[in-house]
């Protein structure tokens, strides 16, 4: 029998995935922050935002670096696991 390997294995997946709420938690604290930088900014530059420019800045700009926090936190759950071994040997 086998020893599970990476994500297989109950307590490497535990601690990878722990390791991935941590990233998405300071980046969601990062995208807050980018999200005011943002808005101040184009506040100074265009006057006051209307309601609608506010959603959107926060739709647009949040939604970018959370998309990215994710994809960043899915390459690092998945270093290490043989996945990333696998994928070569399909072509």
């Amino acid at each position: 029998m086998s020893t599970p390997a990476g994500l297989e294995d109950p307590d490497y997946a535990a601690f990878a995935w722990r390791r991935f709420r941590r990233i998405l938690a300071w980046m969601g604290l990062a995208t807050a922050i980018v999200i005011a930088i943002a808005i101040v900014g184009l506040d100074h530059f265009y006057g006051p935002l209307s309601w609608i420019a506010i959603l959107a800045t926060i739709g647009g700009v949040g939604g970018s670096v959370m998309l990215a926090a994710a994809l960043m936190g899915l390459a690092f759950l998945s270093s290490g696991t043989g996945h990333d071994e696998s994928v070569n040997d399909i072509g």
